[in-house]
């Protein structure tokens, strides 16, 4: 199969949108940086993975050979600290979060990558690149079993976050009990402290540094170089910076051909946090919304830009799903399955082919569903295949994959679940009052449901509540 070489994605590295192509040819191998298991799974975390879940998809699309791999650091201060407040060991928190992280990702719909990897799984390999840092001088042990990375061994360091070192040490002070000869410096291993998860190595128990893991765990999946790196923009300074500098002081050779960074993600403009209270579980939003109405929601904005997530915004993105799952089912009841429509599929492919860009691929949707309803009116069978086709294609996304009876019954199940009780009962009253046949009471009734964000419509089997 010839691989189309239209794809062009933005290179954080040069600040700028570079035709794609592969180390080896016909082959991708990409690295997201995954979750630091110290809490639950939220929507940063969903869309984040999503993005990288869709990013594989398309390169497969396109024909390329794709090895995927994401990591878990399952050790890290985070997690110590939760250990020394739940009195769980580390590693065994670690895994009792990994198993409820899992089961929430599944239930997102995202597919396992090729590899998962783990920096507990992973030590040897850690203390054995340490080893061989120190060995060229771009590391040293500090006397009390820590070990550094020495910044300024590495010439090109702030080439990613475009910073220089004066910039970033603006306020940075060496802490009480570092060894590190300059602020700068940043730790590879850290000597154990009394009650913390530890291994052996040749400076004495201790653990690795949050920023090696990911270079230990690349070289071991891939060697030397791979063609995608990605995560969350918040870690182009300092992770991502100090993975290049490592990885590359270690081997000579570019660690990533390309830098890839999702926007962040913010609550009625609020940066997400725990601090603030706002953070959106993704378990708490599967029980009221679809994982596809989340994802709708999601991918309506450029992977790069941060998304605000406003009051509403995924209500609404579950509307638009059910009118275009209601047009798919009118259209199959009335016609059946169509077979495609190849000019449907090319638009969403130079779409994504502009630096995978979803927002532009979903606006398209609300045309197509405008002009196929039009055309099942009028009799027109080959609105069919513009059906099969758009669930063919968005499929990749992560949407249309359901029956359209289903979809439906599953929003209107998970609409009656987040109904209040006292919705519910005036409900009720306003049925008993309309079998009495007291209509202006059951008027009433209706208008105060309607102001409190619900309506009510009678049906053979009673009513039906649902939000606005």
């Amino acid at each position: 199969m010839e691989i189309n070489k239209n794809l062009k994605i933005y290179n954080t590295l040069t600040r700028r949108k570079e035709e794609f192509s592969p180390l080896e040819e016909g082959k991708v191998k990409m690295y997201a940086c995954g979750i630091t298991v110290s809490g639950e799974a939220h929507i940063g975390h969903g869309y984040q993975a999503l993005i990288y879940d869709i990013m594989r998809k398309y390169f497969e699309k396109k024909g390329y050979d794709v090895t995927y791999a994401r990591n878990y650091t399952d050790v890290d201060d985070k997690i110590i600290a939760k250990s020394r407040e739940t009195g769980i060991p580390a590693d065994i928190y670690a895994e009792k979060m990994i198993e409820k992280i899992d089961k929430v990702m599944a239930e997102m719909d995202i597919d396992e990558p090729t590899l998962w990897l783990k920096a507990t799984q992973n030590i040897n390999t850690i203390i054995g690149f340490i080893e061989k840092l120190i060995a060229n001088g771009h590391a040293y042990a500090a006397s009390n079993g820590d070990v550094y990375f020495d910044v300024s061994s590495f010439k090109r360091y702030g080439c990613l976050s475009n910073r220089s070192v004066e910039d970033m040490l603006d306020g940075v002070r060496i802490e009480n009990g570092e060894e590190k000869r300059s602020p700068a410096d940043f730790a590879l291993w850290k000597a154990a402290k009394e009650g913390e998860i530890r291994w052996h190595s040749p400076w004495g128990e201790g653990r690795p540094g949050w920023h090696i893991e990911c270079s230990a765990m690349n070289m071991a999946a891939f060697g030397d170089q791979i063609d995608l790196h990605g995560g969350g923009r918040d870690l182009v300074f300092p992770h991502h910076e100090n993975e290049i500098a490592q990885t590359e002081s270690l081997t000579g050779k570019q660690f990533a051909k390309f830098w890839t960074h999702n926007g962040l993600i913010k609550v009625n403009g609020q940066k997400m946090s725990k601090s603030l209270g706002n953070s959106l579980l993704l378990e708490d939003l599967l029980k009221k919304y679809t994982n596809e109405a989340i994802k709708f929601a999601l991918l309506q904005f450029n992977y790069r830009a941060d998304i605000n997530l406003t009051d509403g915004i995924f209500d609404e993105a579950e509307r638009h799903l059910t009118g275009f799952y209601k047009v798919i089912k009118t259209v199959e009841e009335k016609f059946g399955k169509g077979t495609g429509n190849e000019k449907i599929d090319s638009q969403f492919n130079a779409d994504m082919d502009d630096d995978f860009n979803t927002a532009l691929a979903l606006s398209r949707l609300f045309g197509l569903f405008k002009d196929i309803s039009a055309r099942a009116e009028k009799g027109d069978k080959t609105c069919a295949d513009d059906v099969a086709q758009i669930k063919k294609t968005y499929s990749l996304l992560g949407l249309f994959k359901k029956n359209a009876e289903d979809y439906l019954k599953e929003v209107e199940s998970k609409n009656a679940e987040e109904i209040p009780q006292s919705v519910k009962e005036l409900a009720e009253k306003r049925w008993q009052a309309k079998l009495a046949k007291n209509w202006a009471e059951a008027d009433a009734l209706r208008a105060q449901i309607d102001s409190l964000g619900y309506t009510v419509k009678d049906s053979k089997d009673g009513y039906i509540i649902s939000k606005k």
